[in-house]
């Protein structure tokens, strides 16, 4: 499968914040941008930022963590990311890193920099999740759940709280996995953070064709809520779009691209077939 990436609503400021993030991340650029979004790439990475509107925003419950070899590029992309944005974990030595810190940027994206000495130049970015609140404790099951729907994924460690934390103990407080090519952070807290996951960092599941869609959109909608135009959450309230790689070059079609559009919007899960016509 083509590799699994996120989506980040803002208000009416893809372009923007895209700019802003080539700016400052090591080797990255904008691959393609329109009125509805822009894409941009760090390394093996993609990121979607879509002209949404006021309705959705960004949670810390899905972070990107990141990491980076050199300790003076955590401290750089620090500076950055904070100036208008607060810190959420101040940027210091902690037990598993020389330098980490958890910052939520000026347009409500988390980041968690860490430095890591056999991370690449150009950084590793996974996509990053809390469970936490009526969520808390369920890591593992949601970590369990997705891989074993995506081909070829594994849970690569686990981690757990020991008895020093009694109310979380036997917990997960980091785990990584992939899913296909990507790799994912999950983790529990019992602390009360006052968010959940939401609509404004999706997961985005490009689909090369209908059986991949229908598979998706059955495994990951079981317990879960179906959207407009291929979005979904699933049991734990993760956003999702179950969506055709090809999406944007069908929209594009001049000689349907109005009627295609229309189309979409009334759908929930996409039927490629309708989109033809």
């Amino acid at each position: 499968m083509k590799s699994i990436y996120p989506c980040i609503w803002t208000n009416q400021s893809a372009k923007e914040a895209a700019e802003f993030y080539v700016s400052i991340f090591p080797e990255a650029s904008i691959q393609e941008s329109n009125p509805w979004v822009t894409s941009w790439r760090a390394g093996n990475s993609k990121f979607m930022l879509l002209n949404g509107g006021p309705e959705f925003t960004p949670s810390p419950a899905l972070s990107f963590y990141a990491e980076f070899p050199e300790v003076g590029l955590v401290e750089k992309l620090w500076e950055k990311l904070v100036e208008d944005g607060k810190a959420l974990m101040p940027l210091g030595t902690y037990p598993w890193s020389e330098k980490y810190g958890w910052v939520q940027d000026r347009y409500g994206v988390s980041w968690q920099l860490t430095a890591h000495p056999e991370a690449p130049p150009y950084g590793n970015y996974s996509p990053a999740m809390m469970f936490t609140g009526r969520n808390f404790g369920k890591a593992e099951e949601a970590l369990n759940f997705y891989t074993s729907i995506v081909p070829d994924s594994l849970t690569k460690f686990i981690s757990r709280y020991g008895e020093d934390s009694p109310s979380q103990t036997g917990k997960i407080n980091h785990a990584q996995f992939t899913l296909g090519k990507q790799l994912f952070v999950a983790m529990d807290s019992g602390l009360d953070h006052g968010f959940q996951f939401s609509e404004g960092i999706s997961l985005v599941i490009p689909c090369e064709n209908q059986d991949e869609i229908d598979y998706y959109w059955e495994k990951l909608t079981l317990k879960g809520e179906e959207g407009q135009c291929g979005w979904l959450k699933d049991q734990f309230g993760v956003s999702w779009q179950v969506i055709p790689e090809h999406l944007s070059r069908l929209l594009a079609d001049n000689s349907h691209s109005k009627k295609g559009l229309e189309t979409l919007l009334k759908m929930k899960k996409i039927e490629i077939s309708m989109l033809s016509q």
